[in-house]
């Protein structure tokens, strides 16, 4: 198996295990979008509570030039290092959602 598919399968499965964890909500759902053609991976909030609209992306995910970005966290969970955990080098992992002046001294990889 390449290495872009194996890493589809890393961040699928960890999105599904962070949704399946995920405390269920009566005015929204969490729902994830896999888009394995432009190799985008989201889990977003979507709903109302009350007349207040509900659109949050909670995680999401990037796979650029053989690369995983992590482009948002708003989990107290560490999904970069739970991916490190199942075998991707941290030089493939880029934290998009720090400023790029920032990567260079974080564990993971540039761009």
């Amino acid at each position: 198996m390449d290495q872009l598919t194996i890493y589809r399968q890393h961040i699928k499965s960890l999105l599904s295990q962070y949704v399946a964890g995920a405390k269920p909500q009566d005015h929204f759902e969490s729902q994830l979008i896999l888009d394995e053609e432009h190799d985008h991976y989201l889990w977003l909030d979507v709903g109302w509570d009350g007349s207040k609209r509900i659109y949050h992306s909670i995680v999401h995910f990037d796979i650029k030039n053989g690369k995983i970005w992590l482009q948002e966290n708003m989990t107290d969970l560490d999904p970069a290092e739970a991916l490190v955990e199942l075998g991707v080098r941290r030089e493939d992992i880029v934290l998009g959602l720090q400023p790029p002046y920032k990567r260079p001294y974080t564990d993971y990889g540039v761009a």
